[in-house]
């Protein structure tokens, strides 16, 4: 049972008991939840008046992934925002996969920042947004107090960074599951590790500790579908060092090939980037801006790109997992299903 079937099964049982049996009562809370839902309908700001909603299977797992927002609210981050709950108000949304640079440009310097209220809590305010967000470090994120990030655990209910690098199993369908393995780029890239005066935290982390962890849970894991998430590319057009890319292919690719990963997805680069390589069994999938999106062009294996800000909103079930590729005005840009 899903997280909103639950919610209605447990609010048509408080009014059963209130109430007895009494149908004019459940007639009236029909009444009641269609004229709330014309409401919410039409208090959507001018800009997500109108916006696309997926055909999803009732009882699909849906999420969002999202990255690079934190911009105090400038840009296209607001309305971004908004989109996010209004769209989460039509779907069943689980969760929200925050892959890393939440906070631009030098990190939080700790719990009490109020950049956490600037970049996210004042901006994410929307109440279909009061989710669980499973949340790494970018780039950004090292510059600042990276210890910081997993602290506001304990002081946002809905933050959740157990860990720089954990993983998370859902059900997914009526037989299957989903994990979902959340890692820390910055430290397996040497460029970040060598300037220790921007990003004093990263060299400080182990390479081998977070391989091996990394290779020992997606060999135990037993769920069917398996994704990976960090923030930095493997795969991409971008004009960032090419060094970045090349640590990633080393140390992160051959454990996604060998243990059947489906997708790896990430941020950092600002557009959207869909990208399947010949010589792979694994997709990739760069997530644009919540904020400021940049230029791309392709490159090979892409499938689709965008220079577009947005969010990705994916569903799955037992056999298939689809993702939709939504732009700052609510249009799909995008979408893709693997099947198996």
């Amino acid at each position: 049972m899903n997280r909103r079937t639950y919610l209605q099964a447990l609010t048509a049982l408080f009014a059963t008991t209130a109430l007895g049996s009494c149908t004019q009562g459940s007639v009236d809370r029909k009444e009641e939840k269609l004229s709330d839902k014309a409401d919410k309908a039409a208090t959507l700001l001018p800009g997500n008046a109108s916006f696309d909603v997926p055909n999803i299977p009732e009882d699909n797992l849906n999420f969002y992934l999202v990255s690079d927002l934190g911009r105090n609210g400038y840009y296209e981050q607001k309305p971004i925002a908004e989109l996010m709950g209004n769209l989460a108000e039509k779907i069943d949304l689980e969760f929200i996969v925050a892959a890393g640079d939440t906070h631009h440009f030098n990190g939080v310097a700790s719990t009490q920042d109020p950049l956490w209220m600037t970049n996210y809590e004042l901006i994410y305010s929307h109440p279909e947004l009061m989710l669980d967000w499973f949340a790494i470090n970018g780039n950004h994120e090292y510059r600042g107090n990276t210890q910081a990030v997993q602290d506001y655990s304990k002081v946002s209910r809905r933050w959740i960074a157990p860990a720089r690098y954990y993983s998370k199993v859902f059900e997914a369908g009526e037989n299957e599951s989903l994990e979902i393995f959340f890692i820390d780029t910055p430290p397996l890239i040497e460029k970040y590790r060598k300037n220790t005066e921007k990003y004093a935290d990263a060299g400080k982390q182990s390479i081998d500790d977070q391989l091996k962890w990394l290779e020992k849970a997606l060999a135990a894991s037993k769920a069917k579908w398996k994704l990976v998430v960090g923030h930095h590319p493997i795969f991409a057009d971008t004009s960032k060092s090419d060094t970045e890319r090349k640590d990633m292919q080393d140390r992160v690719k051959p454990l996604l090939e060998k243990y059947g990963v489906d997708m790896y997805l990430c941020g950092h680069i600002h557009n959207f980037q869909h990208i399947k390589r010949a010589d792979s069994q694994v997709e990739y999938l760069v997530n644009s801006s919540g904020s400021l999106a940049r230029k791309v062009n392709q490159t090979e294996g892409t499938q689709f790109c965008s220079p577009e800000a947005g969010f990705t909103l994916f569903s799955l079930n037992d056999n298939e997992l689809t993702f939709f590729l939504y732009n700052s005005k609510g249009k799909i840009l995008y979408q893709h299903s693997l099947k198996k």
